[in-house]
């Protein structure tokens, strides 16, 4: 896990905006994009659980293989 050492700029007396150096920047984008191609993994390995596959032993079967 990243440290972070965000500053926060006030406006009003309400925090509005937070600075952090470029590599905390950077080391946020990158969990990002790995969280995104986790969740992209998922959902393509839901949609092939979805497809209609034939087991390989169904597959012989069919053939008189086995």
């Amino acid at each position: 896990m990243i440290t972070l050492h965000p500053e926060f700029l006030t406006k009003d007396g309400k925090k509005e905006f937070v600075v952090l150096s470029y590599e905390e920047f950077v080391a946020i984008q990158e969990l990002i994009e790995d969280a995104e191609d986790v969740l992209d993994l998922r959902a393509t390995k839901q949609e092939e659980k979805s497809k209609c596959s034939v087991s390989l032993e169904d597959v012989k079967k069919d053939l008189g293989i086995l």
